[in-house]
């Protein structure tokens, strides 16, 4: 089988765990990890992770199968970022779809739901990790159930919603509120791609959340 990933960011933190994938089914696929649409090579399978082009119609014909991993419960949670959104929102479950790409954002027929928890101590590092082990589940399983898939339409009788994009004041955190108000928002900040921040005395300081293990 030829499998392509496009995942337009060299420094997104999936990025090892696509390597490992790779390096673990290299002996039984032609693989290919590009950054741009402009790289694809056509194939069987594309997976879309991470990507911040536009996948039209065109580009998904190269392919037998263009498929998206989108952590929400779909047709609810559309649009960007959704776990995050999710966990500062207090919840502590997170369903990970895997889905055909469509022309309408995260609008495509569905293969696969799956749902894990993510504890409410977990840093941003450990809820990747979560999150990105339950990606790679779902790559194996589109990889083994290639042939007999029966995808299924998105519940029209669901109203969809919509996450915007994140943007750094995201990330601001409000000196006038509490710590314990803001931690989910200050746990799920990745402190090298997308740190939280507070702004006081007319400066702007960089807030890192380590855990102390004390057991």
């Amino acid at each position: 089988m030829k499998i392509s990933f496009l995942c337009s960011d060299s420094e997104h933190p999936v990025n090892t765990y696509l390597y490992n994938w790779i390096k673990d089914n290299s002996d039984k696929h032609t693989i290919e990890l590009v950054r741009k649409k402009s790289e694809l090579s056509g194939g069987d399978i594309l997976f879309l992770i991470s990507c911040s082009e536009i996948i039209n119609n065109e580009d998904r014909s190269s392919y037998n199968k263009s498929l998206v991993l989108h952590a929400s419960d779909l047709p609810k949670g559309r649009g960007w970022s959704p776990h995050i959104w999710q966990i500062i929102d207090g919840s502590d479950e997170i369903t990970l779809t895997l889905l055909e790409a469509a022309d309408k954002v995260d609008s495509g027929n569905i293969w696969k739901k799956i749902k894990f928890k993510i504890p409410n101590h977990a840093l941003w590092d450990e809820i990747n990790h979560i999150l990105f082990d339950k990606e790679i589940e779902l790559i194996d399983f589109s990889v083994q159930n290639f042939e007999s898939i029966a995808p299924t339409p998105q519940s029209s009788d669901i109203e969809p919603t919509y996450y915007p994009k994140r943007t750094p004041l995201d990330s601001k955190i409000d000196i006038s509120k509490s710590i314990e108000s803001q931690f989910d928002k200050i746990r799920v900040c990745d402190p090298n791609r997308f740190p939280a921040y507070l702004e006081i005395h007319g400066k702007k300081f960089k807030l890192t959340l380590e855990k102390i293990d004390n057991e």
